[in-house]
């Protein structure tokens, strides 16, 4: 998509367009027009998205820590932690804006309008200029609902590649190789509604099962589940080689 040429104010119909893609209407259009605004051609600083920005930030910082304390009930805080640096980084506020098209609505200076795709700097704090402009003009939940559909769907797979091990499948190697056994995981309970459910699940070898882990899907309970079962083991090993 070609560039806007650089001006002083976007016109209604433009950020008009910007607020269908936001999927939220503001009360006042200054605090989205600030919000779009780079230094580079804002009048004075002050009128730039560099304070949005940095009140976006501490909201994104926020809402991602609620949200991966309630679905991450068994995690603990190192693994949460490691999570949301990903998910709050420069490169992942970046891609939303780049996936989003909001680069495409952006005030620039002219020797920035000159490049086919903006610093990632730059994509980066307008996501979170937006996200404080949002916050002002509507409240947290209006902040929050906006982040987690941004989110939502990558939230489980840094969850998953930040671990950076498939539990499952270390429990299955050890399950074959110490008892000739293939691990069985049944799912106990769940809980919430249907576009938001999360599952208990247990695994077992054999005829033992161990401690259950809760879950947003049935995957990464499983995982967890898997995760569990190790401890477990491991610390029955320890405590056979100390006697």
């Amino acid at each position: 998509m070609s560039r806007r040429p650089p001006v002083i104010d976007l016109s209604d119909d433009v950020l008009a367009e910007c607020e269908d893609v936001l999927e939220y209407e503001f009360r006042s259009r200054e605090l989205l027009q600030q919000a779009l605004t780079h230094a580079s051609i804002a009048r004075t600083r002050s009128d730039s998205n560099e304070r949005l920005e940095f009140l976006g930030d501490a909201i994104l910082g926020s809402v991602v820590c609620e949200e991966l304390f309630q679905r991450y009930p068994d995690s603990p805080e190192g693994e949460l932690t490691r999570i949301k640096s990903v998910l709050v980084s420069r490169a992942t506020c970046a891609k939303v804006t780049h996936e989003l098209n909001l680069d495409d609505f952006l005030l620039l200076g002219k020797g920035l309008t000159s490049s086919v795709r903006i610093p990632g700097s730059i994509a980066a704090a307008v996501f979170e200029s937006l996200i404080g402009a949002m916050y002002l003009d509507g409240g947290r939940d209006i902040a929050r609902d906006f982040i987690l559909r941004c989110l939502d769907d990558l939230i489980p797979r840094v969850a998953e590649s930040t671990a950076g091990v498939n539990y499952k499948s270390l429990l299955q190697q050890h399950a074959q190789q110490s008892h000739g056994e293939t691990p069985v995981y049944q799912v106990l309970d769940e809980k919430g509604p249907d576009h938001s459910k999360c599952f208990q699940v247990s695994a077992a070898i054999g005829q033992r099962t161990y401690a259950a882990a809760w879950g947003p899907s049935k995957k990464e309970a499983e995982q967890l589940a898997a995760k569990n079962a190790l401890t477990q083991l491991e610390s029955q090993a320890r405590t056979q080689s100390d006697d």
